[in-house]
């Protein structure tokens, strides 16, 4: 299994922290967004590489901080060849364009790089292949309003993906799907033609909504907690709350 990292984005509102520098390799104590990340999904033994896609921009900078890494499984920086927010791929363009760069033709743990975790991703995993199904995650969101902002899906009691709408006015459930995915290999002639098929390609949502509706899917229900770094004042919050300090 290949984990797919999502790191083209330009984060710009977090303005002049972002501006020169990528969001994913932000300190927080004495690690990175990144390497607290990798730090779980090294450990997961059906994980044989991390590929990190990110811009042109900011790919020297990666380069460098991969020499100083000891993972177990080896790391490939993808650059994308943008340059700005404005001329940039897309998630869902980024993870087809390291498919086709690199042949990937294995199963894909495919994950965005501005989240800390309060659990393993080894549970993700165990569960997709227990159901031998192309999988989300989901997490129970009490505000209407936060579920309005992505992707909403219902389930059957057997956790099968019945329907999943991205940032609907009116949600049909309280099940929220955050940026991680798995998609079985099976499925990956699916996502290699998905955008060709009208699939939209700038939040990587916009491919598990495809997913659902073209193949069976299953949502794992997270079994704690995460923190989205979005803005400079969650980038803060994230550093008080898991890091010794902000240097």
């Amino acid at each position: 299994m290949k984990n797919v990292v999502i790191a083209a984005g330009y984060a710009t509102r977090l303005g002049e922290l972002t501006k020169n520098f990528p969001k994913p390799l932000l300190k927080i104590g004495n690690s990175t967004i990144l390497g607290r990340m990798l730090d779980d999904i090294d450990r997961i033994p059906e994980i044989d590489e991390h590929i990190i896609i990110t811009n042109h921009k900011f790919a020297p900078i990666f380069d460098e901080w991969v020499n100083g890494q000891h993972y177990r499984c080896p790391i490939t920086i993808m650059d994308d060849g943008t340059e700005t927010n404005e001329t940039r791929l897309g998630a869902v363009c980024d993870l087809l364009f390291s498919m086709e760069k690199l042949d990937i033709y294995e199963d894909m743990l495919v994950v965005a790089a501005d989240n800390i975790l309060e659990f393993s991703f080894k549970e993700f995993v165990d569960f997709a292949y227990q159901k031998g199904t192309s999988c989300i995650m989901c997490h129970e969101q009490p505000s209407i309003e936060k579920l309005q902002r992505t992707g909403v899906v219902v389930l059957d009691d057997n956790q099968k993906v019945l329907e999943m709408a991205e940032k609907p006015q009116e949600p049909k459930t309280h099940w929220a799907v955050p940026p991680f995915y798995i998609y079985l290999k099976k499925d990956l002639d699916l996502v290699r033609h998905s955008v060709e098929n009208g699939c939209g390609k700038d939040a990587p949502g916009n491919l598990a909504h495809y997913m659902v509706e073209h193949t069976t899917m299953h949502a794992w229900k997270m079994s704690a907690g995460r923190f989205d770094i979005g803005s400079l004042d969650t980038y803060y919050e994230a550093v008080d709350k898991y890091g010794k300090d902000r240097s």
